[in-house]
């Protein structure tokens, strides 16, 4: 009889922490994709190799909201291309949330870039993070020098 209340107490101390487990993984925050984003582009500053690319294009694009009061939202992106072994990738990089970091505006077609992939996944990659951007700085136009003549 002393065991078989024993065994029941264990049977109830099991079920009470599976059921504390379960209750922990539904209730727990989880982390928004802003924040699951901002940890990859982290990820790849840290240990990302680097390769050079090429800067294709910046362009706005419409997606929806994240709210019902925000119907759609305007995306800046930037889209890239490297390549890795003879394979070319073309990606592209959302920069909207990252106003402090590139001015899109100033992002010309045609320019080189630095990419930051994972070596095992060359495909995650970016150009610009919090901290790191592969964006070279644009040629400026260049200075027009006015000749001075001697005068006569």
């Amino acid at each position: 009889m002393a065991s078989l209340n024993a065994n029941v107490w264990v049977i109830i101390a099991g079920l009470l922490v599976l059921g504390g487990i379960a209750f922990w993984l539904v209730l727990r925050k989880r982390p928004t994709p802003e924040e699951l984003e901002r940890a990859r582009r982290q990820f790849l500053v840290q240990s990302g190799r680097l390769v050079d690319g090429m800067l294709l294009d910046v362009c706005e694009v419409e997606a929806p909201g994240k709210s019902k009061s925000d119907p759609t939202r305007t995306l800046i992106m930037l889209l890239y291309n490297y390549r890795i072994g003879g394979v070319n990738y073309e990606c592209s990089q959302d920069i909207t949330d990252m106003p402090g970091v590139i001015n899109a505006s100033q992002v010309r077609a045609g320019f080189p870039c630095t990419a930051r992939y994972q070596p095992g996944n060359p495909q995650n990659s970016i150009v610009v993070a919090e901290d790191w951007t592969g964006v070279r700085a644009a040629f400026q136009c260049c200075p027009l020098t006015r000749i001075q003549t001697p005068s006569t």
